[in-house]
């Protein structure tokens, strides 16, 4: 996880890096349950894990990224972003049905995901955004308990 910049000192930012934390930590429980090969443990950390990723994908997208899509800078990256969050939506979703053999590139998937975020986009939005534009990510906060 990046630690470099500084950019997680912006709130939101903070929040998606510690968010990263918990989804890699979840995902890990995701790779022992199909290491155990009891399909009903597989499917209920296949949910917790989308518990985590969803919301998390959710608020990046009508947020921060929504925000950035605004500067042909970014577009691709963000498309190409949200692309992945779909790929890894559905991923998950067969590893959860019993699709295990999925997961290994599913971890290799999140893994890159969240690194290109982290290591690319989140520092690149803590330059390029000013202060209006991150009171406005800010706006798509959703109210605390309606959260993971």
């Amino acid at each position: 996880m990046c630690s470099y910049c500084g950019c997680e000192e912006i709130a939101i930012i903070g929040r998606f890096m510690a968010e990263h934390v918990e989804i890699v930590n979840a995902s890990g429980d995701l790779r022992r349950a199909v290491h155990d090969g009891d399909q009903a443990p597989v499917a209920h950390a296949a949910e917790a894990l989308a518990n985590l990723l969803w919301p998390h994908t959710l608020v990046e997208e009508r947020g921060l990224f929504a925000v950035l899509r605004r500067q042909e800078d970014f577009r691709a990256e963000v498309d190409a972003l949200c692309a992945e969050h779909v790929r890894l939506d559905d991923q998950l979703s067969r590893i959860g049905a019993g699709q295990t053999e999925v997961l290994d590139v599913f971890l290799h998937d999140l893994r890159n995901h969240i690194d290109r975020e982290e290591n690319g986009l989140f520092p690149a939005a803590a330059i390029a955004l000013d202060g209006d534009e991150w009171d406005e990510v800010d706006a798509y906060e959703p109210a605390p308990d309606t959260h993971g």
